[in-house]
């Protein structure tokens, strides 16, 4: 069984704040996530997801999620929030 971790990025329009983070268990975290079972984010739900990304090891996970942290990362996500423009692709 091929094992598979996920990058994800959830959005708190409440809060208008973002979260990144990684797991196994996509669903397992959207739920934790929105029903106050995280301390982190139990003051943001509801939360939608706005970003994900597969990959086949956690080390590879981890590695995006961090990239999606830096400064670069912050401005490439934000164009996936609600109500920001389409995003531009390359011509």
């Amino acid at each position: 069984m091929k094992e598979e971790y996920r990058v994800y990025v959830l959005y708190s329009e409440g809060l208008k704040q973002t979260y990144t983070g990684h797991t196994g268990s996509l669903d397992r975290r959207l739920f934790r996530h929105n029903n106050g079972l995280e301390k982190s984010t139990k003051h943001g739900a509801p939360w939608i997801l706005i970003y994900e990304e597969p990959f086949s090891t956690r080390t590879e996970a981890i590695k995006k999620e961090k990239e999606l942290k830096t400064g670069k990362g912050r401005d490439f996500l934000k164009s996936f929030r609600p109500g920001s423009p389409p995003r531009r692709t390359k011509d």
